[in-house]
């Protein structure tokens, strides 16, 4: 069940949430997106971030790249530091073993004792996605493609995803609402694009022909671009909230409702 805070600003239409039970075995995963067009550059405050954050942060993006970052990293930081009941600058990342090939470069994840909570973090287009959960998690949003890169990127896809994009007329919401839960799964092994993207199936047709172990469902976001969330084990409650352009913007650590 996806369950919409109301938060500043919020996009509409937004999805009912259907009751289910969620289960003892479930794992709940809070959502949390932000606006990057309600957002300045200058409103920032990088000093939470670390020496590794900051140097990205002022490297040579764009300044649309720089805000999306900027705005996913402090958000990131402020939503983690109550769980860990540390200030948000001590926040400390690690990387897990990549799962092609063992090296430290695989999913981020909090440097702390086992039960630390597991987060994911995606940026694209008008909206930053975060997903914190208790076991492995991946979230991705993405801004709907042009009709060029639908064409180019189709043909490297799933069989089964292709012939459902196909039904659709090859529509760009189609095609990235598809794009989106196969990143969200790719993000949450730890793997990402490394992995073949015909290899697995995460269309939304056949539930039960998605890799074995993990649950991904779609995510109501902001008008023109498409989210999915993915989770190790079954999925119980989604909770997704927006957060105000002051949660991130200049002297204010505040915490969301």
């Amino acid at each position: 069940m996806i369950i919409d805070r109301l938060g500043d600003p919020a996009p509409e239409p937004r999805t009912p949430a259907r009751e289910e039970d969620a289960g003892p075995a479930r794992t709940d995963v809070d959502l949390w997106q932000l606006r990057v067009d309600h957002v300045a550059e200058d409103e920032l405050n990088p000093s939470e971030l670390d020496a590794e954050e900051r140097v990205r942060l002022t490297g040579p993006l764009r300044v649309a790249d720089r805000l999306r970052y900027g705005i996913g990293h402090i958000a990131l930081r402020r939503l983690l530091a109550p769980r860990l009941g540390v200030a948000p600058a001590e926040v400390v990342y690690r990387r897990e073993p990549c799962p092609g090939c063992g090296d430290l470069h695989g999913r981020p994840a909090v440097d702390g004792p086992p039960g630390v909570p597991h987060f994911s973090l995606s940026h694209s287009g008008d909206v930053v996605l975060i997903g914190i959960a208790a076991r492995t998690v991946g979230v991705d949003v993405e801004s709907f493609p042009k009709a060029t890169t639908v064409r180019e990127v189709t043909s490297a896809l799933h069989p089964l995803e292709r012939a459902e994009i196909a039904d659709a007329g090859h529509a760009p919401e189609a095609f990235a609402r598809i794009w989106c839960r196969k990143e969200a799964y790719l993000k949450g092994i730890g793997i990402g694009m490394a992995r073949s993207l015909d290899k697995d199936y995460l269309g939304e047709r056949d539930p039960s022909a998605l890799p074995d172990g993990w649950d991904v469902r779609g995510v109501p976001t902001a008008d023109g671009h498409a989210a999915a969330v993915a989770v190790e084990g079954s999925m119980g409650r989604v909770r997704t909230s927006w957060l105000p352009a002051s949660f991130v913007t200049a002297g204010n650590a505040g915490r969301p409702a």
